[in-house]
């Protein structure tokens, strides 16, 4: 009866399950099940029409903003640029897209210089005013406009994180704008299967 027992244990401890890396939490906020932030349609820098099956295979991480933007965003790409210098040859696997929340003044040629500027495969989004709103909405991402009483124009107060899918297209995470790049690295290596 006891090498029974042992038997059954040696072979349950070799099941998948709640040890390993499945269980492992991630350290930002785990969205897994959101009934939002399902997909978007829209345009690439390059002209491309896109939806989020157009990156399955790789993990995606998803940010709104926009090109005037004075703070931010700019910290958000260098941050994320940072994570894939860190991922070393996982970052082949790891897709950052810029969605743009200001297609007025972003065109095609000022989105493809900022955002090839923190990392030559990053891909910024736009699309027309409804589009945009649409794809906002569709997560929860808060924007509104106000003049800055300057030469600069006006701004865009807007909502701060990154949305992240693994590779089979899923949202998973929400990212608050500062967190620790370590701590972003650890999650995408588990968006990826990988142990970090």
């Amino acid at each position: 009866m006891a090498a029974a027992c042992l038997l059954a244990l040696a072979l349950l401890s070799g099941c998948p399950g709640k040890s390993g890396r499945e269980s492992e939490p991630f350290v930002a906020a785990d969205i897994t099940g959101a009934g939002y932030g399902r997909d978007f349609a829209l345009v690439d820098h390059h002209g491309k029409k896109r939806t989020l099956a157009d990156f399955k295979g790789k993990a995606v991480l998803l940010f709104f903003g926009y090109t005037h933007c004075p703070d931010v965003c700019l910290t958000t790409l260098s941050d994320l640029s940072m994570v894939k210098q860190r991922l070393g040859d996982d970052a082949a696997r790891v897709q950052v897209l810029f969605v743009t929340l200001d297609p007025a003044r972003d065109t095609p040629e000022k989105l493809a210089g900022f955002v090839t500027y923190f990392n030559k495969d990053f891909l910024a989004l736009y699309g027309d005013e409804a589009a945009v709103a649409k794809t906002a909405g569709e997560f929860k991402v808060y924007y509104s406009k106000h003049e800055s009483g300057s030469a600069a124009g006006y701004f865009l107060d807007h909502s701060a994180g990154v949305y992240g899918f693994d590779p089979q297209g899923r949202l998973r995470l929400f990212i608050n704008y500062g967190s620790d790049l370590s701590a972003i690295v650890h999650d995408v290596k588990l968006l990826l299967g990988e142990k970090p």
